[in-house]
């Protein structure tokens, strides 16, 4: 394969890895394969494409004809890099799934800027929280019905959905979700309080509807290699757009800590959405991956919450993606960028320079005993590959190479 000096990102063999593989990329990352020519790696990725509209269904307008600019970037990307198992954030959900046959059929399988057409033939989606209403005055601006009030934000069901497709079948059967979880129902959890009067922000009756998961948590078993890896999804609220007493922050950290607790087997609390109980099972191999919303080091969340995750026992995260171009734009754009103290090569969210800056929020972190051998986060510097087409969403694409 015809490979040039553009490296996303090599990551090194950390010790218990052992090895170093370069995915560097023209118009495509360089696939590994071993002897018998067979690509040794499965390839998972998250990436927020930012498909979503104030109406429902205008997304899935927008798609038909092939001829959505943002979806031909998108596209155009989701061919370079190729993954195998790739998380979509913020794609409209609709139940008929038309938008996403659109995506599918028009974009991807169409060349995009000279990149080759990639098919997914497994596709998994579902209903979220987002856009269904609570029937309560949620932000307290005397108003029922609005954005705000719904059990996530949006304007209609199903705006800013999840989906995930895949080269691999998922095991369907034991696929869970936890999209009625009830945010009460975990122990300890951080609901907000009304600052004034030292009580509950949610009245009694708002906590027996409200649930944690401002969209969705799917856990999707995938077979990779010999073994099954629970690709565990979600895309937390962003901890900020709320009051003193921080309700989106705080369910931005519990959203967050359902991962943390399902890995480590402390989620006997848990039920899914069939009233099945219980975390992952001991020495379980998993996935999370989603726009967490959830910055190590700079940014509005609540106690550092991605440390939930980062300094979790059972997860894989000594190494970080970085992309070739993340540093270049920090300092390009200045602003709140020359205040934070993480590496801008770590960053995957490119947000207003004046008052946010660009962060960290979207992951892919593996379970301790599966072996990384590659990762990257695509944002390349200007006359790199995709460098134009990278501007289709205000995030990036991070994706990790796992060891068959």
């Amino acid at each position: 394969m015809k490979l040039n000096s553009v490296c996303i990102l090599a990551i090194f063999g950390w010790a218990c890895c052992g090895s170093f593989v370069c995915s560097c990329y023209s118009q495509e990352v360089a696939q590994p394969v071993d002897q018998e020519g067979k690509q040794d790696f499965v390839r998972f990725a998250t990436f927020n494409i930012a498909f979503q509209d104030p109406k429902a269904g205008g997304v899935a307008k927008n798609l038909a004809g092939g001829n959505w600019s943002q979806a031909k970037q998108v596209a155009e990307l989701i061919q370079m890099i190729r993954p195998d198992v790739l998380l979509l954030n913020e794609f409209d959900y609709q139940s008929d799934n038309a938008g996403v046959d659109s995506f599918l059929k028009e974009y991807l399988a169409v060349a995009q800027n000279g990149n080759r057409p990639i098919e997914y033939p497994h596709v998994f989606t579902a209903e979220v929280n987002t856009g269904i209403g609570s029937g309560f005055d949620l932000n307290e601006d005397r108003r029922t019905g609005t954005a705000n009030d719904a059990l996530g934000y949006g304007r209609h069901p199903g705006q800013y959905g999840m989906v995930v497709l895949s080269n691999r079948e998922f095991d369907r059967d034991q696929v869970r979700t936890f999209q009625k979880f009830l945010w009460k129902d975990m122990p300890g959890a951080r609901l907000p309080i009304d600052k004034a009067s030292e009580q509950s922000y949610y009245r009694p009756r708002v906590l027996e509807i409200f649930r944690l998961s401002s969209k969705s948590h799917w856990d999707l078993p995938i077979q990779v290699g010999g073994r099954v890896v629970h690709f565990l999804v979600s895309h937390p609220t962003p901890p900020v757009f709320d009051g003193s007493e921080d309700r989106n922050g705080r369910r931005n950290h519990d959203e967050i800590r359902l991962w943390s607790d399902y890995v480590k087997g402390q989620a006997d609390y848990l039920y899914d959405d069939r009233g099945v109980k219980g975390g992952l099972s001991s020495g379980a191999a998993f996935i999370v991956a989603g726009d967490l919303n959830a910055d190590p080091h700079d940014g509005d969340s609540l106690d550092k919450a991605i440390m939930q995750l980062l300094e979790n026992p059972m997860v894989q995260s000594e190494f970080v993606p970085e992309s070739t171009g993340g540093g270049y734009w920090a300092e390009q754009q200045g602003g709140m960028n020359a205040r934070h103290t993480g590496n801008p090569l770590h960053d995957t969210g490119d947000f207003p320079d004046e008052n946010v800056g660009n962060m960290r929020i979207d992951y892919v972190l593996p379970s301790q005993d599966l072996r990384v051998v590659a990762s990257g986060v695509v944002w390349p510097k200007p006359g790199e590959p995709g460098a134009e087409a990278v501007t289709a969403s205000d995030h990036r694409m991070v994706w990790v190479d796992i060891e068959k």
